[in-house]
């Protein structure tokens, strides 16, 4: 586990208010607040991703899957992602978990599913769903970036569920998300109507999404072209 950090998340975020202004680097910002740069950028890719809520110090330990492990793992080995990249895009809570998987995976150690830990787990407990709402969901992550967090915000279901459902659908499509547990349980379809919702649903979300993106690339112009002094 990571130590510490002694900032609170109000501290953390007036440390770096300069930084996503764009009016100070983080290598200055580290030397004026007396961390590393390191540390700053890694507030602000928290700030980023969760705003000051991803501030906060956790007070529980956070429960990962075998196979989230080693996806994430084999995505930075064979796939060349940073680690910068994998632990948001798997939502690790911090770099420093990803490297001890790392260093675990490279010494032929096994990679076991977090069972351990005291306390309740900072992610949402899964909840049953239905194949419609599992495809709403999945879709609505990926047309969002793949933005796993504002899926379980939304829907409030678990961070495994979510994950899962996201690989299965790019891997199988909707039948990836058909829930076989079971020999006698039936099969899930959907009818005409409630596959043309889903997609009305997706392609609102995802020009949602588009906006966002070209508000923000167009505020971001705005700001660099502003005369420094």
């Amino acid at each position: 586990m990571s130590k510490r950090s002694k900032h609170t998340s109000i501290e953390k975020y007036h440390c770096i208010l300069p930084v996503l202004k764009g009016k100070a680097s983080t290598r200055h910002t580290a030397k004026k607040n007396g961390v590393s740069p390191y540390t700053i950028q890694k507030w602000v890719d928290k700030y980023n991703l969760h705003g000051v809520q991803g501030l906060k110090e956790s007070k529980t330990w956070n429960r990962y899957s075998e196979e989230l492990k080693y996806d994430a793992v084999q995505a930075v080995i064979f796939k060349k992602q940073s680690i910068i990249e994998v632990t948001k895009k798997f939502n690790i809570s911090d770099e420093s978990v990803l490297r001890k998987w790392l260093s675990k995976y490279n010494d032929g150690r096994k990679l076991y599913g977090t069972i351990g830990g005291s306390g309740k787990s900072t992610m949402n407990k899964g909840r049953k769903t239905t194949l419609e709402e599992r495809i709403e969901i999945t879709q609505f992550t990926i047309a969002n970036g793949q933005d796993y967090q504002l899926a379980i915000d939304k829907y409030k279901v678990s961070y495994q569920q979510v994950y899962l459902w996201v690989k299965k659908y790019q891997e199988n499509g909707e039948s990836g998300l058909q829930d076989r547990r079971g020999h006698k349980k039936k099969s899930e379809k959907l009818t005409e109507n409630e596959r043309l919702q889903l997609r009305i649903k997706e392609l609102e979300t995802r020009n949602q999404f588009l906006e966002m993106e070209n508000d923000f690339a167009k505020k971001l112009q705005e700001i660099r072209s502003r005369p420094r002094h």
